[in-house]
């Protein structure tokens, strides 16, 4: 059974979004929290939509060898995923959705990689992109230059994936990555 569900894409792809549709659609689909230093945003809610750690907490679990996977990105931001979880979702047989960035979807597959399905989603054009991050309105004009950069290298990773979407509609892409988690686990059941 492939349980372990990475959506990744460029940062104002619509991941968290489609996330939070997937869930809606499919209640047993389980929701892996990552760990977090970056602050919280408006409306977020520590140990529902990031677990909100210092510094000093993220690089004490390091030390423990308590993440899968884990990166310092955009600025000195940690982000991390526990071990635990993933594997208390193997364990059980659920289906856990995992909204990671590129370097952490290819090292939860590398090991993982019997129970990973990895799914990359595209923007439909730079300017789309580009206008979601504005729309957002939490990054200066400097933030998302540096994720518009970031992009092109996001993008090197694409093939490594499983499959690829465009998400210029979130029903439509929902829909499509539905297709593709059934497909994948024909036969197999889940859920609650």
């Amino acid at each position: 059974m492939k349980n372990l569900i990475i959506i990744s894409a460029p940062s104002g792809s619509g991941k968290t979004t489609l996330c939070r549709a997937l869930q809606k659609r499919d209640g047993s689909i389980r929701f892996s929290v990552s760990c977090t230093t970056r602050a919280k945003r408006k409306g977020e809610i520590d140990g529902v939509d990031y677990t909100f750690l210092t510094d000093q907490e993220f690089k004490k679990r390091i030390d423990n060898g308590e993440f899968s996977e884990w990166e310092q990105i955009h600025g000195n931001y940690y982000y991390g995923t526990l071990k635990a979880i993933l594997e208390a979702a193997i364990l059980q047989q659920e289906l856990l959705l995992l909204e990671l960035d590129v370097k952490g979807a290819m090292s939860i597959n590398n090991i993982y990689s019997e129970k990973t399905l990895s799914i990359f989603v595209e923007p439909p054009s730079m300017d789309d992109l580009h206008t979601r991050l504005v729309k957002r309105g939490t990054d200066s004009e400097e933030r998302i230059a540096k994720r518009l950069e970031r992009l092109t290298a996001e993008l090197e990773y694409k093939s490594n994936f499983d499959h690829h979407i465009i998400n210029d509609d979130v029903k439509h892409a929902v829909d499509e990555i539905m297709d593709i988690i059934q497909h994948e686990n024909e036969g197999v059941y889940y859920g609650s």
